[in-house]
């Protein structure tokens, strides 16, 4: 298997999850939050997209040779402790909250109802992304967070960072959709 088939294996896995739970809704439940400061499923799934569209740019300019990480990239122990430290950050089971970047935020307004559809579309090119990389995870390329040029981790340690996100973000989308069903049946 080339060592990027596993994240497009759990890509599909996660997109099958999400349109399995969500495809259908109309779009005032894919809208419901269980309190203001919440966010919905299609806030969930709207943040997802942006997040991993954040990293496409990155990848682009690796293909095209025109990257360049910067400084603290060529500190080894610190590479490891920033990915190490992320990828905690966004375990799927989440036992606390954490707040997003700021570029990251959902959307605050009504997400559209074909946001199921588009998440999927969305999935099938961040697989293609990631499927262009089998060099340059084979080679240890470092890159920084779209975030903050500063935190850097490897290559291989974003994909796994993005795929630990969707599934923490799977889990919130299913506990909304679990209050909502509870609201409904109250």
């Amino acid at each position: 298997m080339n060592s990027t088939k596993r994240w497009t294996i759990q890509l599909d896995a996660l997109t099958s999850d999400f349109t399995h739970a969500f495809d259908g809704l109309p779009a005032d439940q894919i809208n419901w939050k269980p309190n203001p400061s919440a966010w919905s499923v299609g806030q969930v799934i709207d943040h997802i997209i942006t997040v991993n569209e954040t990293y496409f740019p990155v990848v682009e300019q690796l293909n095209h040779g025109t990257y360049r990480t910067p400084w603290t990239g060529r500190l080894p122990f610190l590479v490891d402790w920033f990915g190490d430290f992320i990828l905690k950050g966004v375990e799927p089971e989440r036992k606390r909250k954490v707040k997003t970047f700021s570029i990251w935020e959902p959307a605050q307004s009504d997400v559209p109802g074909d946001i199921i559809q588009r998440f999927a579309e969305h999935q099938k090119r961040l697989g293609e992304v990631m499927a262009s990389c089998e060099k340059f995870i084979e080679a240890g390329t470092v890159i920084s967070s779209p975030a903050n040029r500063f935190i850097v981790y490897k290559l291989e340690k974003a994909f796994d960072i993005i795929v630990a996100h969707e599934r923490r973000h799977l889990n919130q989308a299913l506990e909304v959709s679990d209050w909502l069903n509870k609201n409904e049946s109250a």
